[in-house]
């Protein structure tokens, strides 16, 4: 993409595009910000152990993931706006309250009600972005600049928490709940302001959407979509492994400077996707989504193989090896968003991200998968094993490119 071609198509994004990408930076900012203390306060404060703390977590996550499947059908259904506006104030009420519970069930409750706001804005912010913006390039760049925002505030968020010296205490979860009100008030100035035309063109868009029960329907027979679903998931296993599993691996092994080896990981992870993501883009600009995916899986495997065989001790070895796996994953995540984007049918653009929302059980069953492995076999084996899930995940894209596409508003 040119200079002259990309800043073209940011002069064509609207207000409300730029509230969706500057909100969602702002929000993860200020979620990581203080989320990353949360284990310590349930620790400190409330005396919750390790297993009860994960269980607390995976519990809310989990929960949130099938929500945010059912709610995509439901933006579509009722508007993309209102479901945006309920994550907004759903936020605001969850992080408040986590800032000033002083019992362990008003806090816990809080917590669960904290991972929601994430998956309620999900689906409906992509699809109302996608709907902002006719040209597909255009919407393109800003699903990639939107993943970009997002690593760069999880990446600024933690530094800011500690720079504010603000350290684990319970009461800075209220900087998340300001957030939310900004982003509400912005939501609010710059919401649609649409003609009557414009207003009975979307009823009549939203009353052609099945309710849930028959999008389910619509969705088992759209078995192109099925198999991107299932590839992702696999792909988001993989990735996952090196959050969890990862990490216990070099604890267990007793690595030298260990703290210092997982801060270098994280901010060569952040760093190279903040770097690369758009050369990549540019570089990419020209191929076919499919094999932009293929060229980040094949990045993928690589890493995998890059594991497997590395020294436990090689620290640089492991440096490296999270940097090409980053390089994969600066090109995959945002073609991803692209992929699905380009299968939805309009009127059914948050039904397909919710949906998509789904492959996050690969991030939710990497930890118990791959302390299973590590427990029983090995490091080496985890990373064999996840190489060959990286190739059956590119082996399902294939099988979606081939497969004749049954679009749900053919069925």
């Amino acid at each position: 993409m040119e200079n002259s071609s990309a800043i073209e198509r940011l002069k064509r994004f609207t207000p409300l595009v730029w509230v969706m990408l500057v909100g969602n930076f702002f929000v993860r900012a200020s979620y990581y910000m203080v989320w990353p203390f949360l284990a310590v306060i349930l620790y400190e404060n409330y005396g919750l152990s390790a297993t009860e703390v994960g269980l607390l977590l995976t519990v809310s996550a989990t929960f949130a993931v099938f929500l945010g499947f059912y709610t995509g059908n439901l933006a579509d259904r009722f508007g993309r706006t209102k479901m945006l506006y309920t994550a907004v104030f759903v936020g605001v009420i969850s992080f408040s309250l986590l800032a000033v519970a002083e019992s362990l069930w008003l806090f816990a409750t809080s917590v669960f009600l904290a991972c929601l706001p994430r998956t309620l804005w999900d689906a409906p912010s992509k699809a109302l972005l996608t709907e902002e913006l006719a040209d597909a390039k255009d919407r393109e760049l800003a699903l990639h600049l939107l993943y970009f925002l997002v690593n760069v505030g999880a990446a600024l968020g933690p530094l800011y928490g500690l720079w504010a010296g603000l350290n684990g205490e319970q009461f800075s979860f209220i900087y998340t709940g300001i957030s939310y009100i900004g982003l509400l008030l912005a939501l609010f100035y710059f919401r649609p302001k649409l003609s009557e035309a414009q207003t009975f063109a979307l009823q009549s868009t939203a009353q052609s959407v099945p309710k849930f029960a028959k999008w389910l329907g619509i969705l088992r027979k759209d078995k192109v979509f099925l198999i991107v679903l299932i590839a992702t998931t696999l792909v988001y296993l993989v990735y996952a492994q090196c959050d969890s599993s990862l990490v216990q691996y070099l604890t267990r092994a007793e690595v030298p400077d260990l703290a210092w080896l997982i801060s270098s990981l994280i901010i060569a992870n952040s760093s190279v996707i903040i770097v690369c993501q758009f050369p990549l883009l540019h570089l990419m600009r020209n191929w076919r989504i499919e094999n932009r995916l293929y060229a980040g899986g094949v990045i993928l495997i690589i890493s995998q193989v890059m594991m497997a065989l590395n020294d436990v001790q090689n620290i640089w070895g492991w440096i490296a090896a999270m940097m090409v796996l980053s390089l994969s994953e600066a090109i995959m995540f945002t073609n991803i968003n692209v992929y699905i984007d380009r299968l939805a049918p309009d009127n059914l653009k948050a039904s397909y991200f919710g949906a998509a929302g789904l492959c996050s059980l690969g991030y939710a069953l990497a930890p118990i998968l791959g302390g299973l492995i590590l427990d029983f076999y090995s490091g080496m084996m985890l990373f064999i094993i996840m190489t060959l899930v990286s190739i059956t995940a590119l082996g399902f894209y294939r099988i979606a490119e081939l497969k004749p596409k049954t679009t749900a508003e053919a069925i």
